[in-house]
């Protein structure tokens, strides 16, 4: 496969085990390094052209993220063990699960910058894991929940029913990250160099990301959720694009639905995920508790949206 791009003399290619969706491998070349990636069957081959798009075109705005590599007769995706693949080029960095700060800050800034100028990128896909696909996928789940706490099914199920029936269905909206987890970005100190893995991209309610976020980036190891964080995050995100009132009002909906939304997957694995599994299923109850703390906001102020 190598054969077909000019990039430099394989040096060494190991496995990345951060990978979940895909399995990726970092190649390491006389001339730079990149990532390889070998997509899952769970990831639709028709969506890669909108994932590998809105990657190349937001870094060409000057996002930080991945630029897909092209080969020799400008091919992007290719075929490699039997598998779609493409290679991508490689960012410094790491990750940390609970970023402090300052790197809530230099999240908000990005997205907002990623939220802006994506708007000219032409492709379109729907959210696939949005609302009208919660009910669906919690009745999915048959088998018992054991360690769950009882009638959970049953709490679940009159939740997403407010949820659906107060979800906002006119606010500002585009193509969002919509699994930006910290985990999907990377940082030198607390500079962010890169944002990573687009395949849950789509477009949805740009309010809708920043749920994502607070849910994944602003609540401590402990479970405590952290207004510090949230404030920030907020206060660098407006600094670029300013929320509308509706969408300050209505972030208390946006952020337990995403919370329902990770929480209804992470349940899925939960219970799908065969025991000798290489990779563990998470906690589908952390986000369960998340999704109880927003239930509880009685306005934007408890996110750290004063004004």
């Amino acid at each position: 496969m190598l054969g077909r791009y000019n990039l430099g003399q394989l040096l060494s290619m190991a496995g990345i085990a951060e990978g979940v969706e895909n399995s990726n491998f970092l190649l390491r070349t006389d001339k730079a390094n990149f990532i390889l990636t070998l997509y899952e069957k769970r990831v639709d081959e028709a969506d890669l052209p909108y994932f590998l798009g809105l990657m190349e075109h937001l870094s060409k705005t000057g996002l930080q993220c991945p630029v897909p590599i092209k080969d020799n007769t400008g091919k992007v995706l290719q075929s490699c063990a039997g598998r779609v693949a493409a290679i991508v080029s490689f960012l410094d960095g790491t990750s940390q699960k609970f970023p402090n700060v300052e790197k809530c800050a230099e999240l908000g800034r990005s997205l907002a910058h990623f939220h802006l100028e994506s708007s000219s990128f032409a492709l379109k896909r729907d959210n696939s894991l949005g609302p009208d696909s919660w009910l669906p996928l919690l009745r999915s789940v048959n088998s018992e929940l054991a360690d769950m706490p009882e009638n959970l099914k049953e709490q679940a199920e009159n939740i997403i029913h407010q949820l659906t029936d107060a979800w906002p269905a006119q606010l500002p909206a585009g193509h969002i990250h919509a699994d930006l987890f910290p985990n999907n970005a990377l940082f030198v100190g607390d500079k962010l160099t890169g944002i990573i893995d687009f395949y849950f991209a789509c477009n949805d309610l740009y309010s809708y990301d920043l749920g994502v976020c607070l849910n994944s980036w602003c609540f401590d190891k402990d479970g405590s959720f952290n207004i510090s964080k949230s404030a920030n995050f907020l206060r660098a995100y407006q600094g670029i694009r300013p929320l509308t009132e509706d969408e300050k009002q209505n972030l208390h909906v946006l952020c337990s639905g995403a919370a329902m939304r990770f929480f209804l997957t992470r349940l899925y694995d939960w219970i799908n995920t065969p025991s000798d599994a290489m990779v563990k299923p998470l906690d589908p109850l952390e986000f369960w508790a998340r999704l109880r703390f927003h239930q509880k906001v009685t306005g934007p102020g408890d996110y750290g949206l004063w004004s």
